[in-house]
């Protein structure tokens, strides 16, 4: 059977999106999730990360520049450009930077399990550098590992656009300075599916983790329940809805099984 990280993004976002995934940790079906520290109910969610729930999953950062107000909160086309044009005032990245991963420990008492991206701004030039760097002057022997964005090609054009972002770069400089990084991203897809449509993208995504040689992680964005006042601005909300009732489904078991792959941890597997 081959490992598979199965990871939930946008935790802390809203109480829908935390029941979810925490309903889903419960039953064995996600081995990590990603949570949005600056979230005005991230002190409210961290409380609920009980040590059953961190002892069944990895918790992460889910690194944020453009969903919650911070020193350099931009959209994300906005920060693209300027990353790549190097125009961010670097010592505004790295505070930003400090001040989640400050957060996290405050609230849960040890450095995150993994880091990753909201948006995928991980793998940004400036970012990704500034991140890094913080990351080894912080954590020395207890290394966090890292979720490199690299989706297969055959993924489509949303998929290509997100490698470009930075991945190779990212994954590169993670390498040369002793991080270990999960190098196949899957779980792209345009956030326009019905249950079948995403059981049948599922099973696409647990082949290619089955023929996969390396480190494989696939993200998803649950949400269990009725949409809130706070998701009501959610572009997702429904594709979040529709990824939770496949995921809590027991069909999903034997997806894993008829694919050969069974669900793992990044800390056991990197």
């Amino acid at each position: 059977m081959t490992p598979l990280i199965m990871s939930a993004d946008d935790y802390a976002q809203s109480a829908e999106i935390d029941n979810g995934i925490l309903q889903l940790i419960d039953m064995g079906r996600l081995t990590a999730t990603s949570c949005l520290v600056l979230s005005p109910r991230w002190h409210q969610a961290a409380k609920l990360l009980t040590t059953q729930v961190r002892t069944s999953a990895d918790i992460g950062l889910h690194l944020d520049f453009t969903q919650f107000p911070n020193a350099l909160t931009h959209s994300l086309g906005t920060l693209i450009v300027k990353s790549t044009l190097r125009l961010l005032p670097i010592s505004q990245v790295r505070q930003v930077i400090q001040r989640q991963l400050d957060t996290f420990e405050n609230a849960l008492g040890t450095p995150p399990d993994y880091v990753d991206g909201h948006q995928h701004v991980h793998q940004l030039p400036q970012i990704r550098e500034a991140l890094v760097e913080e990351l080894l002057t912080r954590y020395g022997n207890r290394m966090p590992w890292i979720r490199v964005a690299r989706p297969p090609l055959n993924d489509g054009f949303k998929a290509l656009v997100i490698r470009c972002l930075g991945a190779s770069a990212l994954e590169r400089l993670a390498s040369n300075s002793g991080i270990i990084c999960s190098k196949t991203l899957l779980g792209v897809y345009g956030f326009h599916a019905n249950a079948e449509q995403y059981e049948q993208h599922l099973k696409t995504w647990l082949s290619t983790a089955a023929q996969s040689q390396q480190p494989v992680a696939l993200m998803c964005h649950p949400a269990e329940g009725v949409a809130s006042i706070a998701q009501s601005q959610d572009a997702i909300l429904p594709a979040r809805h529709v990824e939770y009732a496949v995921l809590s489904n027991r069909p999903f078991d034997k997806m894993l099984s008829d694919a050969g792959v069974k669900l793992a941890r990044g800390r056991d597997l990197l």
